[in-house]
């Protein structure tokens, strides 16, 4: 096992296209991408899904992630809540080895450093490039355990191989693409326009070494006639070699899927003449956003993500404060915003909040830190709409869970990942109970709620009941459902569209 003391202290294009291991015979290829952004995350769950259906063991991989929308996994640590959701997509129990480096980016401290599953430390920008070669060791271990008795191994790359100034000591591509022998193949995004550059330029600049890892590229997010790219296609090629293996168009099917990073909410739009407003201000480091992602799949909910420099929408029936990594550093943000008092209005019309996670501390009275955990301010007024107060604490709760919402009389299954303790007058009257234990609290009217648990509204019961209490009758889709048959209908798209000889050749048929 990798020590998590130490941080606080020749391919060719002409070999195949993926790689098979001699000792197990797993078939490995990775994904890297032009940029970040490209949809890589979707495109391994596709690939996931597509080899389950066919009957295989596949397991997804990611080296090195920065997502502060983490899951627990089965095995019970911290992992990328993309990895998560592609282990779903393989059909398989998720795995801290599936993500075995996590950063976590934090307010003025740089970032939190999750290894294998559990807290190693954190550090700046600068510090952690040169932690990254002691990590290199947890990386392969983790590899070589997902690897064990798979027969395809679906790998995921982080940003961009094109950032070569952060080549030396790299583990999240082609450091580790040329260390475990695995072939890659390159994403270019033509929705954002560029993409003949961008994977012309990426050829450039890659040393021999790293270039010949490179056996192909994919074309993601193409709308309309493929045929109007073929000049595109001829134009890679003169100037890599690199074949395509295959033009993806828009995944429709993609948008029913949890996201990963938190740039997709600059792109959601606002939905028209809904019976419910849900208004979530976006914080400054905001986290597991993806807590939202089944309310916006109610077609009787207009779910409103608030940008800064907006105000909270003064017809929203109900206010969700989602989690966050640096609860001190975004309840300043959020008074800075002047939100603290759309909140108080919001209330005042009789309007109802709900909290989760750093957002149900931020309802408190008060957030103190006494050990500088989130290198901050050590402490800060809370929003003060309910009768509790949390104190920063060491030790983190990362848990799976059942629970049952006390509010609602209905049951809940989520999970739990966060530092401190709350308590107060308001902790007497607990929204939910988690695996027997009382937990969050209710303001004395019940117009403001706070928990711990995340997943909240992946219950389909919950969301009825929840809509119900505002008088809409309906809802409650099944959420999960949803999920698996989107996870099918993106491995269905690729496969009409991806090169029948590569993918023939890499699901083994």
């Amino acid at each position: 096992m990798f020590d998590c003391g130490e941080i606080v202290s020749k391919q060719t294009f002409a070999a195949e296209p993926f790689s098979v291991t001699d000792a197990s015979m797993t078939r490995r290829i990775m994904l890297q991408g032009t940029g970040s952004d490209v949809g890589k995350s979707v495109l391994v769950a596709g690939l996931c899904r597509l080899a389950a259906n066919q009957g295989l063991k596949v397991r997804p991989f990611k080296p090195q992630n920065m997502s502060n929308n983490a899951a627990v996994s089965d095995d019970g640590g911290e992992i990328g809540r993309a990895q998560w959701l592609q282990a779903l997509a393989a059909r398989v129990p998720s795995s801290v080895h599936m993500n075995p480096v996590l950063l976590k980016p934090q307010s003025d401290v740089g970032s939190q450093i999750v290894v294998q599953g559990k807290v190693a430390g954190q550090a700046r920008g600068r510090e952690y490039q040169a932690l990254k070669p002691k990590l290199l060791g947890a990386v392969m271990e983790s590899f070589e355990q997902i690897s064990a008795g798979a027969d395809l191994v679906v790998v995921e790359g982080a940003g961009s191989p094109a950032e070569i100034n952060l080549r030396a000591g790299d583990i999240a591509n082609m450091g580790f693409a040329t260390r475990a022998d695995v072939p890659v193949v390159l994403v270019g995004d033509i929705d954002r326009g560029g993409v003949i550059a961008s994977l012309v330029g990426t050829h450039a600049i890659l040393s021999d070494e790293d270039r010949r890892m490179v056996t192909g590229y994919l074309i993601n997010k193409f709308r309309g006639d493929v045929t109007l790219f073929d000049d595109g296609i001829a134009a890679v090629n003169r100037f890599t070699g690199w074949p395509c293996f295959g033009v993806v168009p828009w995944l429709k099917a993609a948008a029913r899927l949890p996201a990963e990073d938190s740039v997709v909410l600059e792109k959601l739009t606002r939905g028209e003449g809904r019976a419910l407003k849900v208004a979530v201000p976006v914080l400054s480091r905001i986290a597991n956003f993806d807590d939202l992602d089944p309310l916006s799949a109610e077609p009787e909910i207009d779910l409103v993500f608030v940008r800064p420099g907006s105000p909270i929408p003064s017809d929203a029936g109900l206010v969700v404060i989602p989690g966050s990594k640096s609860t001190i550093g975004d309840l300043i943000d959020f008074k800075a915003q002047g939100w603290d008092r759309d909140l108080e209005r919001h209330v005042r019309r009789g309007g109802r909040v709900i909290g989760i996670c750093g957002g149900y501390q931020m309802l408190g009275r008060k957030v103190i830190d006494p050990l500088g955990i989130e290198g901050g301010e050590r402490a800060v007024e809370g929003l003060g709409l309910l009768d509790v107060e949390t104190e920063m604490a060491p030790e983190k709760t990362v848990r799976n869970s059942r629970a049952w919402s006390l509010e609602h009389d209905v049951a809940l299954e989520g999970y739990e990942i966060h530092l401190g303790r709350t308590e107060g007058a308001d902790c007497g009257r607990p929204s939910v109970r988690i695996d027997n234990r009382a937990d969050g609290a209710l303001s004395a009217d019940g117009r403001v709620m706070g928990t711990y648990l995340h997943g909240l509204f992946a219950s389909d019961a919950y969301r009825a009941a929840l809509l119900k209490s505002f008088g809409i009758e309906g809802g409650g889709s099944n959420y999960r459902q949803s999920v698996d048959a989107a996870l099918d209908d993106v491995a269905g798209e690729l496969e009409a569209v991806l090169d029948r000889r590569w993918l023939d050749g890499l699901l083994g048929r």
